[in-house]
């Protein structure tokens, strides 16, 4: 009998989540993007530009998942899609002012779930990192 769903730290990830989702939603809504496009926006404004490849192996997504969400930001007028000179194949994508701005505002949904979390900034870097520590602990291949 596996434990109860509190005591399992996927369902407890996996229920943060949607809460962060739930939180960040309205804040999303009111600059006029999705929760996606927000992901997207902040690994364009982490990188300068990316190529959809880039974009998605940083998302853990695939180029195929990413491809709509930067469509809908370039038609909004918050990025600008080009194809590579010298590889067809790639799609480079970057930031406008517009995406630029836009992201400096989204800066209050860091503000409002810390807020809301009533925990310090130390408090959710701590637990960020400890989070990301056992994804790369999950992702890395182990000889068990």
């Amino acid at each position: 009998m596996p434990l109860p769903l509190d005591q399992q730290i996927c369902f407890t990830l996996y229920a943060t989540s949607m809460a962060i989702n739930r939180t960040y939603k309205p804040l999303l809504d009111e600059m006029g993007i999705t929760y996606p496009q927000y992901l997207v926006l902040c690994v364009l404004g982490e990188e300068g530009g990316a190529t959809v490849g880039g974009i998605a192996a940083r998302l853990a997504l695939e180029s195929s998942t990413v491809t709509p969400p930067v469509k809908r930001l370039e038609q909004a007028g918050l990025v600008k899609r080009k194809r590579n000179k010298t590889d067809e194949r790639q799609v480079l994508v970057q930031l406008t002012a517009a995406g630029r701005q836009l992201l400096e505002r989204a800066s209050c949904l860091t503000e409002t779930l810390t807020k809301r979390s009533g925990m310090t900034d130390a408090d959710i870097e701590g637990l960020n990192a400890r989070i990301q520590a056992l994804r790369a602990a999950l992702v890395e291949p182990r000889g068990d």
